[in-house]
């Protein structure tokens, strides 16, 4: 199994921005999580993040995006990031079968500077680098 970016939805509730994504990974939770959770993996695909505080209430700087506190931390499960111009962005992983893993993204904002496009290619790229491995 190859990793697939299966859905991206935008929606818009006033001057709220919501994307939804489904992104099936053929890589165990274990080894997804810290791509979405350390400043290495985050680095990586996504982001720099200049702090990163792994703990609920911890802080975050993740740059080109902003300041804030993770909301959500549930280890190997549950990640999100509340972050000052950024938005809420939640990370929620599952089991795939024996070996794969589901990731249910959903990034909550205001402006536009984020966008499906934008979100899709940064996935695709998660994928290639959880592909190439440590």
């Amino acid at each position: 199994m190859t990793g697939s970016v299966e859905q991206g939805i935008s929606q818009t509730h006033g001057n709220t921005h919501i994307l939804h994504f489904l992104v099936r990974l053929p890589q165990a939770m274990e080894t997804v999580w810290p791509a979405l959770t350390t400043p290495e993996g985050l680095t990586s695909w996504f982001t720099t993040a200049d702090v990163l505080e792994p703990r609920l209430g911890g802080a975050v700087t993740l740059r080109d995006v902003g300041a804030g506190r993770i909301t959500a931390w549930d280890v190997e499960r549950v990640a999100e990031y509340t972050v000052e111009d950024g938005g809420r962005i939640r990370f929620h992983l599952e089991r795939e079968g024996s070996e794969g893993s589901v990731l249910r993204f959903t990034h909550e904002f205001q402006g536009g500077d984020e966008s499906e496009p934008r979100w899709r290619a940064r996935f695709e790229k998660l994928i290639d680098v959880l592909e190439a491995g440590p």
